[in-house]
């Protein structure tokens, strides 16, 4: 005769069952962020500070122009020595223009490299958020209904063997270990 199951705690299976719809309401509003976030980045990264430093690019480059033009006046104009303010001028916005370019240059390079370095952790996203909309639903499905079939088990108690189940198999040997014929 099959042993009765010894349940000791359903309330521990519908405590876990809780935790886990609570996790679950959780953790998709903040895998949904952290896309989100992702999709700001790129653009941010694409659009916004590749605009932003090519147009630095174009004033400072302007500003170099201004300023090498101020200093070529001075030094043809017969009237004045050119001064250390022209030079100074044009080495600063000669650096200024070259600290744009350099950030131009970082941007070019962190729009190209960004898809390496992010899309192995948007995969690992795409699986947890295909976990949290399939796996997790149907698990907590299945714990409720464990549940149910346990706590129906343990208010009926174990069910009573049938008489079937107490006729000896007529294809078993008798348990007494007589020879079969």
């Amino acid at each position: 005769m099959p042993e009765a199951a010894h349940v000791t705690s359903v309330e521990v299976l519908e405590t876990f069952k809780t935790h886990l719809i609570v996790y679950l309401s959780k953790a998709r509003p903040t895998l949904g962020e952290v896309s989100a976030e992702v999709m700001r980045t790129r653009q941010w990264l694409e659009n916004d500070q590749r605009t932003h430093w090519e147009g630095q690019v174009k004033r400072r480059l302007r500003r170099l122009e201004d300023a090498r033009q101020a200093l070529f006046g001075a030094r043809i104009a017969s009237l004045r020595d050119e001064t250390t303010a022209e030079q100074q001028a044009v080495r600063k916005a000669k650096q200024s223009l070259e600290e744009a370019e350099a950030k131009l240059k970082m941007v070019k390079y962190w729009t190209r490299e960004f898809e390496h370095r992010v899309e192995p952790m948007v995969k690992q996203l795409e699986r947890l958020e295909t976990v949290l909309a399939s796996d997790l639903p149907a698990g907590i499905a299945y714990l409720a209904q464990a549940s149910k079939a346990l706590s129906a088990y343990t208010e009926t108690g174990p069910a009573a063997p049938s008489p079937a189940a107490a006729a000896p198999d007529p294809i078993l040997p008798p348990a007494t270990g007589a020879p079969l014929i």
